[in-house]
Order: structure tokens, then C-alpha cells, then sequence
């Protein structure tokens, strides 16, 4: 009986010290169970996104008069909502131009943030209406606030909707990042430069393969200058654009392309220097 006794008590002890791959499946993960959270340079960068946000569409009521509000208060859908945008909106855009670029930055985050197509679009309207260079300036600087906040969203509870909608490719930008830990600014910037991975897909998933926050929003704001010039550049000429496909023919993808191939020099050298 007391031999039993001894035997149970150490088939007990062992079963509680079981390292087996099975015990260890069975036993859940605490990082991976905990609730993401936002460190304190995220929280104030998410703030200031949402701040600005606020502020904008209180400008626009503010300062519009009543009976445009039907023209101003549209998200362009097609190039010829830019058109018909850029007629109704150039005096506004001259008289109020604080107010209207607050306005602009505000719609172009809350897009950018949920996801809902038309940026281009916008894109191309302050090209229209700003020129080159400080529409330029804007559209980078608002799509990096907008591709911040949604990394910031999608922290929080966008891993399950990613999951979803893109496992293959999800599982794929993990793989790849994993194997470029050391250059991962380098190989960020390649992605914003080409249109290798579409920037709503990398705004959503850098969170959930751990990208950190600096490196993603350096190479937004770097990345995203080529084509934001491009497209900018495209608004001036409106009205001899057909279609947005003709923004990004065959000899502007071999362009960004060779741009984008820059950034990954580093990481290519490296690599040939520790092989010989």
C-alpha cells in the first residue's frame, strides 16, 4: 500500500513537469493570449492622428459656406468627381486654404484609416488644386498620418479580419520578414516603392508580424514619395488623363521599380560579403 502510495505521488510530480511536445501544446502561450496594446510613442502618435482628424471636419463645417456643402462633402469616386471637384472647390480651396487642408488631411486619414477606396483620387485633387510641390507635400504627409493610424487600428483588433481576408499572402509577408530582420527598413522601403504588395495589406499586417512602429513609418514616409509625385504630378494635367490606369503604365512600373531596387542593395552586398 505504501509503495502504491510513493508511485502516485510520483506519477503526479512527473505529470506536472511533463516538457513533451503534447504537454507543451496543451499549455496556452502567455504572450500570444495577451490583449496587444499600444506603447506610449504609438498612443500619442494615434492621438495626434485622431486630434487632427477632429480638428479638420470642424474646419470644414466652420468655414464652408452652407450651400456647398453637397459639392465639398464628397469622396471623388472617379476622375470626373475630381473634375467637378476641382471647379467647386478652387476659390474655397483659395479664400479658406487652412481651413480646407485641414479639411483634406482629415477625409484622406479617416480613408486611409478604413480602408475605403479613393485615395488616388484625392491624390490627384491636390495635385489639381495645389500644384507639385506643396500637394506633394501633402499627400505624403497625410498618407503616412493615415497608414500610422490604421497600423495603430490594426494592432488592436485587426489581427482576426487579416487572418481572413489574407492568410496566404499574411503567412507569406511573415516568412519574409523573419529572414530580413537585420535589413527590415531596407526591404519595408522596396514595398512602398513597388507596388509588390498593395499598401492597405502592408498597413494592416505590419502590426501582426511585429514590424516595429519607427521602421514602418520611415519607410512610409520615404516610400511613398515616388508615387505620390507621380500621381500628384498627374492632377496638374487632369484634364488629359483617361483613365487611372494611365497613371501607372509599363515604363512608370519599370521606374519604381529600379527606385525600389535601391533599397535592397544594402541587404544584397551583405549578403555576397559573408558568402565570400
Amino acid at each position: 500500500m505504501l509503495f502504491a502510495r510513493r508511485d502516485i505521488e510520483a506519477a503526479a510530480a512527473a505529470a506536472g513537469q511533463d516538457d513533451s511536445p503534447a504537454a507543451k501544446r496543451g499549455k496556452p502561450e502567455s504572450p500570444a493570449g495577451a490583449r496587444p496594446s499600444l506603447t506610449r510613442t504609438e498612443g500619442f502618435a494615434a492621438a495626434t492622428v485622431l486630434a487632427l482628424f477632429v480638428a479638420g471636419i470642424f474646419c470644414i463645417f466652420l468655414a464652408a459656406p452652407r450651400r456647398e456643402f453637397g459639392q465639398i462633402l464628397r469622396l471623388p469616386r472617379s476622375l470626373a468627381d475630381v473634375r467637378l471637384l476641382k471647379e467647386n472647390l478652387a476659390v474655397y480651396a483659395r479664400d479658406h486654404q487652412a481651413n480646407f487642408v485641414l479639411g483634406y488631411c482629415s477625409i484622406y486619414i479617416f480613408m486611409q484609416t478604413f480602408m475605403i477606396p479613393g485615395t488616388i483620387f484625392m491624390s490627384l485633387l491636390a495635385g489639381a488644386l495645389f500644384g507639385v510641390v506643396k500637394g506633394g507635400i501633402l499627400v505624403v504627409f497625410t498618407a503616412t498620418a493615415g497608414a500610422s493610424s490604421c497600423y495603430f487600428l490594426s494592432k488592436l483588433i485587426g489581427r482576426p479580419l487579416v487572418s481572413w481576408l489574407w492568410p496566404e499572402r499574411l503567412r507569406y509577408f511573415q516568412s519574409e520578414i523573419a529572414k530580413r530582420k537585420d535589413k527590415m527598413l531596407n526591404y519595408m522601403l522596396f514595398l512602398r516603392i513597388t507596388p509588390t504588395l498593395p499598401n492597405t495589406f502592408i498597413n494592416m499586417a505590419s502590426p501582426i508580424v511585429d514590424i516595429p512602429f519607427h521602421i514602418f513609418f520611415a519607410a512610409t514616409l520615404v516610400g511613398l514619395i515616388p508615387a505620390s509625385y507621380i500621381t500628384v504630378k498627374a492632377g496638374r494635367a487632369l484634364g488629359d488623363l483617361r483613365s487611372v490606369r494611365d497613371l501607372y503604365d509599363f515604363k512608370t512600373l519599370v521606374v519604381l521599380f529600379l527606385i525600389g531596387s535601391v533599397a535592397v542593395v544594402p541587404t544584397i552586398l551583405k549578403r555576397k560579403r559573408i558568402y565570400e
